[in-house]
């Protein structure tokens, strides 16, 4: 006689507690604007701005100039391709140009 107690009874908790359902999923706006530090303020070599770059969602990533105290990139985004100056002693972003859609 438990038994048949116990399924029932497991029935209706299984229809009363709600489902632990998964949260929605939204989506990740990165931003770069000038002004903005990749590195924390420490010093960045060529390769470094190449790799801050694409992790900040950025492909296809050229380096045109890595001399001097500027590092210029160019690279495609979402919405085209844009030209991109860091200072090479702090990872700032001292430079950022659309050229193309």
């Amino acid at each position: 006689m438990p038994r048949p107690l116990f399924a029932c009874l497991g029935l209706v908790l299984s229809l009363v507690v709600p489902l632990a359902l998964p949260a929605p999923a939204h989506a990740v706006t990165i931003n770069i604007n000038i002004g903005t530090s990749l590195n924390n303020g420490r010093a960045i070599t060529c390769r470094d701005g190449e790799r801050l770059l694409r992790s900040r969602g950025f492909w296809d990533v050229r380096r045109v100039d890595c001399r001097g105290r500027l590092f210029v990139y160019r690279a495609r985004r979402a919405t085209g391709l844009f030209e991109i100056g860091l200072n090479a002693r702090n990872g700032r972003v001292v430079d950022l140009r659309r050229i193309r859609r």
